[in-house]
């Protein structure tokens, strides 16, 4: 059976599409293969790396990434997660099916390093549970 492939989509390409990617390769990478892209990217943000690593998810070889890059592969589905990227998202001819969920930026969060982490943390287990629902 041939993967599905996902393409998750955020402005930056440093938290939620990076997340998504990993958490959807680590736990459904036999069904799907996923991607991440952002219309503005930029670095992964090292907390990411941190609370994915918390979970088992090894991401010490990603790096943002930019749209144009995939913009003449097939996709069974393109996931915008958030709302900048659903607004400056551009056509994929080759995406058969378009869906947005937005989830908080957590780099954003402003607080102690404690309470930053935990935000990260809480993003986290909101786009696990989200794919777990969607992909499984």
């Amino acid at each position: 059976m041939e993967k599905q492939k996902v393409i998750f989509v955020c402005t930056n390409n440093s938290v939620r599409s990076q997340m998504a990617e990993a958490i959807l390769n680590y736990f459904y990478g036999d069904r799907y293969e996923a991607f991440s892209a952002g219309s503005a990217p930029s670095q992964v943000n090292p907390m990411t790396t941190l609370v994915l690593k918390e979970i088992g998810i090894d991401m010490s070889h990603h790096y943002s990434k930019g749209l144009d890059l995939y913009k003449d592969d097939k996709f069974d589905y393109v996931i915008t997660v958030c709302d900048r990227a659903k607004e400056s998202c551009p056509y994929f001819p080759k995406g058969k099916e378009r869906l947005h969920k937005s989830f908080r930026d957590p780099s954003l969060l402003k607080g102690s390093p404690e309470d930053m982490i935990e935000g990260f943390r809480e993003i986290r287990d909101e786009i696990k549970k989200w794919i777990e629902r969607r992909f499984k």
